[in-house]
């Protein structure tokens, strides 16, 4: 066993009380500290009474689960007693800090590619990857007097984004637009853009390479991409959010319950089936019943562009990433944490409210020698 998994299991094991918060960060490197909170009772530390301290896990990464991952902490603090000390740090830090064992678990947007898993390896051995839960890339605008729904297809978006259309009343924005009878204001878009390592920009990024020829060639997908220089970066979600806001006539992506929170617009976008679809439950949970039978079996895929006329083509996964064979009580508890968050009396009951899919049943069943496989039990 490693001496970090070791040293951290010799002092965390008896799982007491904890409750848990997290904090945005602003940055992948060093993010805000998060805010946790501990009740008396049986496993605190009150007058000269001494008792075990809480099972804590640290863990961090994707901004998009944030809002979910805050609900599950909480929960899971009242059903087992564990502490789980999130930071949302973005999809990019939270592997990073994941293979240098700063985390337990890493949550991430983007499965790990080949050249990550390899770092890895070198660290600390081979990685699975647990699907929590499924959402939407929202496109969010600011245009003031616009109160239809604007239809964007990917190519208008792809094109948008590498700043090859610069004005609301562009005439192919208008086309596409044209049955719904909204008047397109002669205003300049401003380009909102994650600006730290995303996985919600990897999902972004990863539907318009499927969709347009030109993103695939000049742009590519990555969790972080080269933007040009009329562009606005902003880290997280709740960052892209907040410039969308302040700035008229912007435009940015986010994770759909971001987008829900601030009361913002955003598009319905064309699938492959030539339909404008809404980002909501059903449409993502479309899009990932109909990509079931292409997922493989370590659980790295692709739900951006999902055949099927019900599909919201940018939708997207997170998944947990932790070292295989942990051991211990702290291989123990992810175990234990991740087997709760995948339940659907666990922590799935709790996607809807949150606006995430959950995971499809099929899927589900496939996850569970994952974790064990995670835990060192196989």
């Amino acid at each position: 066993m490693d001496r970090r998994w070791s040293g951290r299991v010799s002092c965390l094991a008896m799982a007491a009380l904890a409750v848990v918060g997290c904090g945005a960060s602003d940055n992948a490197g060093q993010g805000k500290a998060a805010a946790t909170a501990v009740s008396g009772g049986a496993g605190s530390e009150t007058g000269g009474d001494r008792a075990p301290r809480a099972l804590r896990l640290n863990a961090g990464g994707s901004t998009f689960v944030y809002p979910l991952m805050s609900k599950w902490a909480s929960a899971y603090q009242k059903d087992a007693g564990v502490e789980i000390n999130y930071q949302s740090i973005g999809s990019g830090g939270g592997i990073q800090k994941m293979t240098a064992k700063e985390f337990e678990f890493g949550c991430s947007d983007a499965p790990l590619n080949d050249e990550q898993l390899a770092k890895a390896g070198k660290v600390g051995g081979d990685v699975v990857h647990v699907p929590l839960a499924m959402g939407a890339v929202a496109l969010v605008y600011n245009l003031e007097g616009v109160d239809k729904q604007l239809r964007l297809s990917g190519q208008l978006i792809a094109d948008i984004f590498q700043r090859k259309i610069k004005k609301w009343n562009d005439p192919r924005i208008a086309e596409s637009n044209s049955g719904i009878g909204v008047k397109l204001p002669d205003l300049e878009i401003v380009v909102v853009h994650r600006s730290d390592g995303s996985g919600t920009t990897h999902i972004f990024a990863d539907f318009l390479a499927k969709v347009s020829a030109s993103w695939k060639e000049s742009v590519g997908v990555s969790t972080s991409l080269r933007w040009a220089d009329d562009t606005v970066g902003a880290k997280g979600n709740e960052g892209v959010a907040g410039q969308v806001r302040l700035n008229p006539g912007a435009i940015g992506y986010v994770e759909l319950t971001y987008a829900l929170q601030n009361k913002m617009k955003y598009a319905a976008v064309r699938n492959e089936s030539g339909e404008f679809v809404t980002p909501n439950l059903e449409s993502v949970t479309a899009a990932a019943r109909n990509r079931i039978g292409e997922i493989p079996s370590d659980l790295r895929y692709s739900l951006t562009n999902a055949p099927g006329v019900d599909s919201y083509p940018i939708s997207g996964t997170v998944w947990s990433v932790s070292y295989v064979g942990m051991g211990g009580a702290q291989g123990k508890a992810v175990a234990d944490f991740l087997r709760w968050a995948i339940r659907e009396d666990g922590g799935q009951k709790y996607c809807a409210e949150l606006h995430y899919a959950a995971l499809p049943r099929e899927l589900a069943e496939r996850i569970e020698p994952v974790i064990a496989r995670m835990e060192g039990s196989l």
